[in-house]
This record gives C-alpha cells, sequence and structure tokens, in this order.
C-alpha cells in the first residue's frame, strides 16, 4: 500500500480490521496485530511503549473497545486477543 494510501486509513479502520481478525480467527497475536497494522495500515497507529515494546496507538485501542462491547478479551499472558462472544 502507498504512503498515500495509508494516509487516509482511520484508527477506526484498523480496529475494524482486528474485530473482524478475531471474530473470523478466534484470536489474534499481538505481534501479528503489529506487523499487519504495520505494512497495511502504517507506522502512526504504532508506538514504543516504556518497556521498548511496539504496540498499538491509543486511538486504536478506544476505536477498538467501542466496537468489540466487551466480546473480546485480552490474554496478558499469551499477547493475544481472543473472542469471547
Amino acid at each position: 500500500m502507498s504512503e498515500e494510501n495509508k494516509a487516509e486509513n482511520t484508527a477506526k479502520q484498523v480496529a475494524e480490521w482486528m474485530v473482524e481478525e478475531i471474530r473470523f480467527r478466534g484470536i489474534l497475536r499481538q505481534e501479528e496485530a503489529i506487523a499487519h497494522v504495520r505494512e497495511h495500515f502504517g507506522e502512526s497507529f504504532i508506538f514504543v511503549n516504556e518497556n521498548g515494546n511496539a504496540s498499538l496507538e491509543k486511538e486504536v485501542k478506544k476505536e477498538f473497545r467501542k466496537l468489540h462491547k466487551g466480546r473480546i478479551a485480552w490474554d496478558r499472558d499469551g499477547f493475544m486477543w481472543g473472542w469471547i462472544g
């Protein structure tokens, strides 16, 4: 995807992709999400957190929570999200 097209993406579009991916697959590992978002939506949706790990930008997380409405849970030990329906 060109940088121009990436610039047109929104945090909501990233969150929508995540919800659909988790709904379809059942889980989404953080490392897979970061790689996909970086490649298909752009670096602007990724930041390095205080632990030095790549993470999703706060606006993406906010939109993600709005969209999934409690149907997705974060597995802290597995570094992944899972569909709980």
